[in-house]
């Protein structure tokens, strides 16, 4: 498709959209692209896309490889470190919560770890859940003790597990807390397995959690999602909601899932 040559007097709006236009032609190709072919799967009249790719050339948007070729440029990737540094984990994963406290009616937690602890960031819930909010924002719980702190604990190398071990004595809170070091080293094998975790009463005794781990572009685990409902009322169907959910936020926290 090609289309007349632009006149010079534009507006903003189409300039903004035709180097849009040629930067997601430049994404669609690993290697450096002629500017024939850059017209063509653009749209623009080649010496509107020579003009607009000079001038990207100049603010490094675009890279001129060599005369007639080009390819997406390093100003791009410092731009992109820059959202990637200021995207908040929160941000990204608050409608995803509420979207899933809609659906179980029951507590949705968001949790980072801190040492030997985690620490609730956020969570979405209310009254109806039947279950009042054992700990609030910024409250913290053992690792060893809820969902979100055994997925942490699950990518950690057994010396650094033997070491968490040494140093918290692993402290029970009730009958049902995992205090043995063999126990938890076979309950972590099982989390990381299966990709998701669990808090049978182990910190609040009538309290049950099911979590799923949240990761970034690198692939590294910085947050839990965990759903924490009355014992008797967890739900085993909520679990492949959760893992999605975790999923989507990881995804939108540039996440590639491994298929």
């Amino acid at each position: 498709m090609k289309i007349e040559p632009v006149p010079e007097q534009k507006t903003t709006i189409q300039v903004i959209e035709r180097m849009v236009a040629l930067l997601d032609a430049l994404a669609k190709y690993p290697d450096p692209v002629s500017l024939k072919e850059l017209s063509k799967v653009s749209g623009l009249h080649p010496s509107t896309a020579h003009r607009i790719l000079n001038d990207m050339v100049v603010t490094r948007f675009v890279d001129r490889v060599e005369p007639g070729t080009y390819r997406l440029g390093m100003r791009l990737l410092e731009l992109g470190n820059v959202v990637k540094s200021r995207l908040s984990v929160r941000e990204a994963a608050l409608d995803f919560m509420r979207a899933l406290h809609k659906k179980t009616q029951q507590t949705i937690n968001l949790s980072v770890r801190q040492g030997d602890e985690i620490v609730y960031i956020d969570r979405a819930f209310s009254e109806r859940s039947g279950m009042q909010v054992v700990r609030a924002i910024g409250g913290r719980g053992p690792l060893h003790l809820t969902s979100t702190g055994k997925l942490f604990l699950s990518v950690d190398e057994p010396k650094a597990i033997r070491a968490y071990a040494t140093r918290t004595g692993l402290a029970g809170h009730n009958k049902n807390s995992i205090t043995d070091l063999g126990k938890l080293e076979r309950e972590l094998s099982l989390v990381k397995a299966r990709g998701y975790s669990r808090d049978n009463e182990e910190l609040e005794l009538g309290v049950r959690c099911m979590a799923a781990g949240i990761y970034d572009d690198s692939g590294k685990l910085i947050a839990g999602l965990s759903i924490s409902a009355p014992a008797d009322r967890l739900q085993e169907e909520w679990l492949e909601d959760l893992v999605l959910t975790a999923r989507q936020i990881s995804v939108t926290l540039g996440y590639i899932p491994v298929e």
